[in-house]
């Protein structure tokens, strides 16, 4: 069965077409994958609490993590090459789908004092990456068992060549920006 956003999605790309005049359907702008991180630096100290992020991210997409390990050494953090430091999930297709719809109709509107995202958040390659600070919004976690409140990172990828291209797609499809503009 197809998600509501999928759906949503081949509605608007007849006006994404038209507003930037694509010659190919290939150039319409989708989304390609969403790619939620959880960094952990107390995992140096406690591999528990590694595991508990892995649990909680794993209940918040249905999909098994994978251990992020550190590229370079950093003295100052008494951090080595190697060692654990988060986790990451990448979702495609119908999970990617599914994530982004009921992040934009359920999670979104649990958030304390919520205005909506910032537009400025585009990487220039159309990419959009924004940060939570708590994972007690998404209501598959249950805030009884959570004993640490953990951030997120959440980059939403898509194939549009230009941030402006990028922030019409995810606007039309009910992202929630703030209203003022740059």
């Amino acid at each position: 069965m197809e998600s509501r956003l999928k759906a949503k999605y081949k509605e608007i790309t007849k006006e994404l077409k038209e507003k930037f005049n694509y010659k190919n359907v290939m150039d319409i702008p989708k989304l390609s994958k969403v790619i939620i991180n959880i960094g952990v630096g107390e995992a140096i100290k406690d591999y528990k609490f590694l595991e508990a992020a892995m649990k909680d991210i794993e209940t918040i997409t249905g999909q098994k993590p994978k251990i992020n390990k550190a590229k370079k050494s950093i003295a100052n953090f008494k951090l080595r090459e190697g060692m654990t430091v988060g986790t990451s999930v990448t979702l495609r297709r119908s999970k990617m789908w599914e994530f982004m719809d009921r992040f934009i109709s359920v999670v979104s509107p649990r958030i304390k004092d919520f205005k909506g995202f910032s537009p400025n958040q585009f990487d220039g390659r159309g990419n959009y990456n924004f940060g939570l600070r708590e994972q007690f919004i998404f209501p598959e976690i249950n805030i009884d068992k959570v004993k640490n409140i953990r951030g997120m990172n959440i980059t939403i990828a898509t194939t549009a060549k230009t941030d402006e291209e990028a922030e019409l797609l995810l606007s039309k499809l009910g992202f929630p920006f703030k209203k003022s503009r740059r």
